[in-house]
This record gives structure tokens, C-alpha cells and sequence, in this order.
């Protein structure tokens, strides 16, 4: 019976599974296409050899695009499930790259992470010339093996935090940034160097009950992102407002600032029982506030990931009451 201590890789698809034409080109594929475990063989023998035993499982096979409330369950189930066995050492999750920092973030909000949850991906599909999927998915091996608690990302030799990481290129392999807050660490020649500031982006949050984001997916609150742009109209928000939305976040522009006409269309809404916070729609940074000035609404995260922490706020509101 072997004692070591394992590493779980669980699969959900996204172009790191894809399988594209025999030229080994690294568009027009599909993704989704391969399993985690068939993912795993190129690189089992020689990752972490002897040192870890590895599990695998296929919660999801789908492209990224089109990531879900469902998967995103099945997934924490899973990890909460496999981190409580004292015999796994972290848990590593195959991602596609499209929506892969909104479920980073999802996850760090419901988990309580005493390990490292690493997700990876790949920007070619595995018939490319050049498929970066199995390096990605060693280094991730990697980090989950001697990372630290919290959920992570880890892609293009670099480790970035679930709060801080962006998916900022289409195409490039190195597609990934933490903006100026940078990687938390970097994965070299099999081991993690981690930067001055990981314990602080790796593991803070206080995670949301398993009771209020388990509900049934149809019981999840709507909420939208709205972004303010020149010449924008009222109707966009009115019409959210009219179909029952629930939540709103706001994608500002500059220090969050919004157009009028927006404006007073978000104060309707508010007046109506709709929940509106604000972010900006600037890649780098957060809104920073004036001397004495106060907006409860106001987030330092991203739009995308906004909406993740509304819903559930909105979600926590309603098993309480």
C-alpha cells in the first residue's frame, strides 16, 4: 500500500483537452476534445516521480466560453471534497483560458483553502507544433505539490493569484497578468519561487457557505455588468431593470466615473431593489476615492469578478432571509 501523498487533477475541458487540423496550427480547433487523464500521461512519469501519486477525474468537458453555474458546483464540491483527506497534498484543476479567472475567483470566495488549489490551461490546442498544455500542467503539478494555501493560476512559467489575474491577450502564450501587482511567483526548473507579497493575494477570503451556493443554479440571482462608455443610453439599464435583474455592476470609465444618462438610470434601479456596485473599466488598478468621500459600492475587483462576489452576496442575502 503506497503512502505517498497525491495530487488530484480534476478536468473540465478548454483548449488545453482541444484538437485542431494535422498542420499543428493553434486556431480552428475544437476544444474540450481529449480527457484529463489522457492530458496526464506525457508528463506523469517524469513529474514529481516517486514523490507523488496522482488522481484524476473528469468533472466537466466543455469550452470555457461556456462555463457555468452547475460545473462551477460540481467543482467546489469536488475540491472541498478532495482537500479534507489528509493524504492530498493540493488539487490542480485543467481550465480553458476564456473564463478561467472567473472560476479562480469563484472558487477562492467559496473554499476554505488550507491547500493549494492550482488551475491551469493552454492557449494551443494539444495537436499544435508547439502545445505549451504540458508544460502549463507540470508546472501546476508543481505548485500544487509545494505551493501555498489559496487558489492559484499558474500558466506561461508564471504563479498569479485568483484576486489579481487577467486573461489579457487572445493568442499569446503568456496570456495571463496580475497587472501591476505582478506574478505571485514563478515556476523554474521544477520548483515554485514565490514573490514578496503571495501569502497576502494567495489565501485571504472568507469563504461563502456551502449552504448558499449550492442552491439550485435557477436560484442564483441575475446580475449583469453595464459598462460606461461614451453616448451610452439609459434603455440598457432600464431594460436589465424590466427583465428582473437583480444585480448590477458597473464597468466605469477612468476612476469609475459614469455617464450621466447611465447615472441616473442606476438610480432608478437602485430605488427599484437592485443591488449596483462599481468598478472601473480600466485593465490596471482600482478606483480610488476622494478625501471623505464614501461609496459602499465600490469594489477594487475587476467587473468580471464583481459579479461573481454580487451574486453571491445576493445569494448569502437570501438564505438569510
Amino acid at each position: 500500500m503506497s503512502t505517498r501523498r497525491k495530487i488530484v487533477i480534476l478536468g473540465t475541458g478548454g483548449t488545453i483537452a482541444g484538437l485542431g487540423h494535422a498542420d499543428g496550427g493553434s486556431v480552428g480547433y475544437k476544444a474540450a476534445q481529449i480527457g484529463v487523464a489522457q492530458l496526464l500521461q506525457p508528463i506523469a512519469q517524469g513529474c514529481l516521480q516517486g514523490h507523488f501519486a496522482f488522481e484524476v477525474a473528469q468533472i466537466a468537458q466543455l469550452d470555457s466560453k461556456d462555463m457555468d453555474i452547475c460545473t462551477w458546483q460540481q467543482l467546489a464540491t469536488a475540491c472541498a471534497s478532495w482537500l479534507e483527506q489528509e493524504d492530498v497534498a493540493g488539487v490542480v484543476i485543467t481550465h480553458g483560458t476564456d473564463t478561467l479567472e472567473e472560476t479562480a475567483w469563484f472558487l477562492q470566495c467559496v473554499l476554505q483553502c488550507s491547500k493549494p488549489v492550482v488551475l491551469t490551461c493552454a492557449m494551443r490546442p494539444a495537436t499544435a507544433l508547439s502545445a505549451d498544455g504540458p508544460a502549463n500542467l507540470r508546472d501546476a503539478l508543481v505548485c500544487a505539490a509545494h505551493g501555498l494555501p489559496g487558489v492559484w493560476v499558474a500558466a506561461a512559467g508564471e504563479v498569479h493569484a485568483a484576486q489579481s489575474v487577467r486573461k489579457v491577450h487572445p493568442y499569446r502564450l503568456n496570456a495571463f497578468s496580475s497587472g501591476a501587482a505582478g506574478p505571485a511567483g514563478w515556476v523554474e526548473e521544477g520548483r515554485v519561487r514565490w514573490g514578496t507579497t503571495e501569502a497576502q493575494l494567495g489565501g485571504e477570503s472568507s469563504a461563502v457557505p456551502a449552504r448558499a451556493w449550492s442552491r439550485d443554479a435557477a436560484q442564483w440571482p441575475w446580475v449583469e455588468i453595464v459598462t460606461s462608455t461614451a453616448c451610452a443610453r439609459a434603455e440598457a439599464v432600464d431594460a436589465l431593470v424590466a427583465g428582473g435583474v437583480k444585480g448590477l455592476v458597473v464597468a466605469g470609465t477612468g476612476n469609475g466615473s459614469i455617464h450621466e444618462a447611465l447615472q441616473q438610470a442606476l438610480r432608478r434601479a437602485v430605488s427599484q431593489g437592485v443591488r449596483v456596485w462599481r468598478s472601473t473599466r480600466c485593465e490596471q488598478g482600482q478606483i480610488v476615492l476622494a478625501d471623505g468621500e464614501c461609496d459602499p459600492g465600490v469594489t477594487p475587483l475587476s467587473p468580471v469578478k464583481a459579479r461573481i462576489s454580487l451574486m453571491l452576496t445576493l445569494l448569502q442575502i437570501q438564505v438569510q432571509g
